[in-house]
Formats: structure tokens, sequence, C-alpha cells
């Protein structure tokens, strides 16, 4: 019933109203226009009303409304002519057409057509007013002041009802603003998360795998133990460059920094192997020129998170193999890469689909136009699709 407005708002309407009170009393009480104490209570609770009216307009327009007609009833009962104070049944119409609930939108137009009849009514039903009572010579005069009174209530409730259009206008773009600005936080967050993972999770992967070796490995082979050492050494240096590059995109998101390409690969594999891994790499054939940034990066995300799987979830003693094949030909006729990346499971391990890293695999493939798929087939765990490089064939 009451809408949402700040104290100098309330304070500037009160202000108004109690100066416009003053102004429709001093019109009315001036000159001895009001005859006797029923003329001035008339007049006094005509302006009272209908300065509250006017004081609450913006506040409640549904309850402004109420009170613009309250008046206006007190009024007519005491047979009072128009007044001055009347001027604020415009503002109160206006009101309800801007601010008002929807109820109060359309109470508000069916006011202005009523009060449009109302006041013909009065004025031309009341003998003092008209002469005598409604009749052919006077009907033209009465039909004049029907449509002037219809046109005035009618022309304040239209204005408001523009300013609404306008408001609701407005509202519409800041919250699709909001939305859209969400989205891309979501999006970025989504992205960095992504990254997150998967160098944090390979990395770490590796560096327990070391770890757990040189435990083993310490007792009757030290060296064994320093080389494991010195791996989760380089490991943790490089995972912590990488970490280092998402906090500086997080810093300052217009740049995005060097990002992994097909080159680092090879090192991909060493770590893997270094952490006891019989890896098996095949690309046949080899990429037939330098793909977009895009793709290598969604393809070396991909192999990396297949095979921190593989150390994670799959058998230490059976051999991981991948699989790149650059094509002339993957998908309607543009080139690519597929690839495939198999491992063993562990005896009674079920593979799932619904971790981090799977469905950011996903994503990623995705965002580059390709699919991926991830299955459990013959006893092993195997990840594959394809990545198009957007080139026709």
């Amino acid at each position: 019933m009451f809408r949402p407005m700040k104290p100098y708002q309330l304070v500037v309407d009160v202000s108004v109203a109690a100066a416009f009170a003053l102004v429709a009393l001093w019109s009315e009480l001036q000159g001895g226009a009001v005859d006797g104490p029923t003329g001035v209570l008339a007049s006094v609770l005509t302006c009272v009303l209908l300065a509250i009216a006017l004081a609450v307009r913006r506040l409640s327009p549904g309850l402004a409304l109420a009170l613009a007609w309250v008046g206006a009833i007190v009024q007519m009962t005491f047979g009072r002519p128009p007044i001055f104070a009347d001027v604020a049944i415009f503002a109160v119409l206006y009101t309800a057409a801007a601010y008002g609930s929807r109820f109060v939108f359309w109470a508000g137009f069916a006011s202005s057509i009523l009060g449009a009849v109302v006041i013909t009514s009065y004025l031309f039903l009341i003998p003092d007013f008209a002469g005598g009572r409604l009749s052919l010579a006077s009907l033209p005069l009465a039909l004049a002041v029907l449509v002037a009174a219809g046109f005035a209530l009618l022309l304040s409730w239209t204005v408001g009802a523009l300013v609404r259009t306008a408001i609701r206008a407005r509202e519409s773009r800041a919250a699709a603003a909001r939305a859209e600005a969400e989205a891309t936080a979501e999006q970025e967050r989504v992205r960095i998360a992504r990254d997150m993972h998967d160098v944090v999770a390979h990395s770490l992967t590796v560096v327990i795998a070391q770890a757990d070796g040189a435990r083993y490995a310490a007792a009757s082979n030290p060296d064994a133990a320093t080389d494991a050492l010195a791996t989760i050494s380089t490991t943790a240096r490089a995972a912590l460059a990488d970490v280092r590059l998402l906090l500086t995109q997080l810093r300052h998101s217009q740049t995005d920094g060097p990002q992994p390409t097909l080159a680092d690969l090879d090192e991909l594999y060493a770590q893997v192997r270094v952490a006891g891994v019989d890896l098996i790499v095949d690309v046949d054939p080899a990429p037939p020129a330098e793909p977009p940034a895009a793709v290598q990066l969604a393809l070396f995300r991909i192999v990396q998170e297949a095979l921190t799987n593989a150390l994670r979830h799959g058998d230490s003693t059976a051999p991981v193999a991948v699989r790149l094949a650059w094509l002339p030909t993957v998908a309607r006729g543009a080139a690519g890469v597929e690839f495939e990346v198999r491992n063993g499971l562990k005896p009674g391990h079920r593979p799932t689909d619904t971790g981090h890293g799977m469905i950011g695999m996903g994503e990623r493939a995705s965002l580059v136009g390709g699919w991926l798929n991830s299955a459990d087939r013959d006893g092993a765990f195997v990840v594959n699709g394809v990545l198009p490089v957007g080139g026709a064939a």
C-alpha cells in the first residue's frame, strides 16, 4: 500500500501540501466568500482532505485517490461550488497512473471518466449552479462541460501513464543490463574455475604420485627419491606459475596472458611418464598448419584432464594411450583433430562422468564447436571426441 520513498521526498511532498492547504483556505475564506459556520466547516474539511491526498499522492497513490473522492463527496454534500483546492485532484490522478499498482492504475482511469460525469451532473442538476434543472437550452453547455472535464481529468491520467511506461522501460533496461553483467561474470567464474581445476588437479596428482613413489623407494634406492623430489619441485613451480597467471587474470580481466599450446604437450607427456605411467602417444598425421589458439588450448586442457584422471583413478600397471589424428575433414567439410585417451581401470572401479573434470572437458569441447564422449569400454576408460579447426576441407 505504501511505496518506499526517501526522507527528502516525504518532506517535499508534505511541505508542498501544507502550502497548498494554506493558499486554498485563504482563497476560500477571504472576502466573506463563505457563509456561516456550515460553509466554513465544509471549506475547511474539503481543503484539508484534498491537501492530505496531495501529501500522500506518491507515498500511497491508492490512499490519495480514495481521499480525493472523500473530499469531493464532502464538497458536494455541503453544496459547495468548485474551489481552488480541487486542483489537487489532477495531481492525484497523475500519481495514480504513474506510481500506483495495477488496480490503482485502472481505478484512476475509471475515476477520470466517472469524475467528469459527476462534475457535470452536480453542476447542472443543482438549481443554485445552473439556474434551474437541466433543459434543452442548457444541454449544449452541459455537454461542453462534460467534454472539458473529461479531457482535463484524462489528460492528467494519460501523462501519468506515459511516465509509468517510461519508468517500466528504464527498469527493464536496467534489469537486462544486470542480467547481462551477471551472465558475463558467471561465464568468467566458470572459465577461471575450469582453468584452476585443470592446473591444480593435474599438478597435485603428479606431486602425489611422485611423493608416494619416493617414500617407497627411499629405503632401497635413495637416487630414485632424489629424482622424485626434483620432479615434485619442477611440477610445483610450474603449477605456481600457472596459478599466478590465473590470479593475474582475476585482477586484470582485460589481459588473458599466455595459454598452453600444442608445443606444451610434450612437457605434459614427460610429467606423466616421470610419475611412473607407461604412456603411449600416437599422432597421425601431424597438424597440417598452426591450429587456432582456442583449439590448441582446449585440446591441451582436455588431454591434461584425461591424463590426470588416468593417474588418479586408472590402473597403474596398464599403459595409457593418447591418440591424436589431424584430419582434413571431421565434420561438415571442416578440418579438425580427433583425439582419444584410453587408460585401464582399477578392479571394481566404476568411472563417473559427473565430476568437475569431466564437465570441464565437455564445456571446453563445446566452446570450440566440438564434442566429447567418455565411456567404459572393454575394461578401459576412454575419452574421445572431435575439435573442428574451422577451415574448409
